[in-house]
């Protein structure tokens, strides 16, 4: 690995340059007004593949392109896909960035624009690794695979299909997908769980329009007072989930898995002041950090009904409606929870009413092995590339695409972060550390090497 690092080391700017580039592209896949600038980005990336001599495709689809490419098969050795987004979020508000988003532009060592961390740098690393290796060693120790889409911020919707039409062209035995975060600066983290998620919209409706309440209160169910009685019996005061039959296929976190949370760097107090909150809250017998990665929640995203201007209306409203969600540990079934939601509304739900559920997208939540040998050849080459091995974390949020990979592909996915939590991904100000993309970097290339070391089952 020596020739490989040493390479990086003498093309770190040439690297620099290069992210600049792509940065100053526009690319907001969510606005026609950018299209243009998403088809540049997505040709850019391509262009990338071709320079190297990777076998590359440019597949249209409803939307933007999805970037194909793969390197030549290298007989025995694993085949590992990677995946990333070439798209980014809308800039907006602009009055709060302190220099332009499309401008990529240094301070303190990171450099500031839209999809610096969020992914154009965390995906540039795996395709510049792979250049380090083809210009100081000629070729690849084993065969990878790349997707690189131009739709993940508006909802990927065309990524499922392009996964079923080329299913047998992407079989390979690991996914790497570098969409995350570091769990604190100067410490580097595998992710190695996500929750899953269920979705609902609720609405009520009671009489033909808003009553007066004075008139007609206590004689009809009045929809917002139902609302909030039905909504607040999903949880209780302790923070545990009234939906019947939730816990049933919970897996619990195992004893390692606990005591290797237990000695992360993390401040309560910290976490506490970050928030602007007064105390942490939630289900009882856990720490903050199992409830964050490890335990499953309902959560209300958003309530309305009645009157809301200024002043009083003494009114009885007709309608109401809220949307709330569920985050979904591995083993429970999005499909099971969201018929238990729907039963236990019915049988909640006062007479006079109507009442419509909505059912929006589900998805389970993941878990990899510890014990899985790509995640050793993973910490390795993380200890190689950061000069720190990395600790093992969980994650609360959902990340659909390692889902269609286990379904659909029939393969795990290694969660490699090489940005921080404070990077401002999707709002304004948005960086990733200069360090860290050279750090990521080096720590891709030394990934090739351990996963190639790794015997096919």
């Amino acid at each position: 690995m020596d020739k490989i690092e040493a390479y990086l080391d003498e093309n770190r700017q040439r690297n620099q340059d290069d992210l600049f580039e792509l940065l100053r592209m526009a690319s907001v896949s969510t606005d026609s007004q950018y299209q243009a600038d998403v088809q540049r980005a997505g040709q850019w990336v391509a262009d990338q593949f071709r320079s190297l001599g990777f076998t590359t495709e440019v597949v249209e689809t409803k939307g933007h392109p999805i970037v194909y490419a793969e390197t030549a098969p290298v007989q025995g050795a694993p085949v590992v896909l990677v995946y990333g987004h070439y798209d980014v979020q809308p800039p907006d508000p602009l009055d709060e960035w302190v220099t332009p988003p499309f401008e990529p532009t240094v301070r303190d060592g990171n450099v500031y624009a839209r999809g610096a961390t969020d992914d154009k740098g965390q995906m540039l690393t795996h395709i510049k690794s792979a250049q380090a290796w083809m210009e100081a060693e000629g070729s690849l120790p084993l065969q990878i695979k790349y997707v690189i889409e131009g739709e993940e911020e508006c909802g990927s919707s065309n990524l499922d299909p392009f996964l079923q039409q080329y299913k047998h062209r992407l079989e390979a035995d690991i996914a790497v997908i570098s969409d995350t975060s570091q769990f604190a600066k100067g410490q580097p983290a595998i992710t190695y769980g996500l929750k899953g998620i269920v979705y609902f919209e609720l609405y009520l409706e009671g009489p033909k329009q808003d009553l007066h309440s004075g008139t007609f209160g206590g004689a009809v169910s009045n929809p917002v007072n139902a609302l909030t009685q039905m909504l607040g019996k999903l949880v209780d005061t302790n923070g545990r989930i009234q939906i019947p039959g939730f816990y049933d296929d919970v897996v619990e976190l195992e004893q390692r898995e606990r005591e290797q949370f237990a000695t992360l760097p993390f401040s309560e107090d910290e976490f506490k002041s970050k928030l602007g909150i007064e105390d942490v809250h939630g289900e009882q017998g856990y720490t903050t950090l199992e409830r964050r990665w490890a335990r499953p929640t309902c959560d209300l995203n958003g309530i309305w009904g009645g009157y809301q201007g200024e002043g009083a209306k003494t009114v009885l409203p007709a309608r109401a409606g809220a949307k709330f969600s569920c985050r979904l540990v591995p083993n429970q079934d999005p499909d099971k929870v969201r018929e238990s939601v729907q039963k236990m509304l019915e049988e909640l739900l006062p007479p006079g009413l109507k009442m419509e559920v909505i059912h929006h997208h589900g998805a389970p939540g993941v878990v990899v092995s510890l014990d899985s040998p790509y995640m050793t050849a993973a910490a390795e080459a993380i200890g190689k590339g950061f000069g720190t091995k990395p600790v093992f974390i969980r994650e609360g949020g959902s990340i659909p695409v390692v889902t269609a990979f286990r379904e659909l592909l029939g393969i795990d996915t290694l969660l490699l972060g090489w940005g921080l939590d404070d990077d401002n991904t999707h709002s304004p100000n948005e960086k990733f550390s200069l360090d860290d993309y050279y750090r990521g970097t080096k720590a891709s290339a030394h990934l090739w090497q351990e996963i190639s070391k790794i015997i096919r089952g």
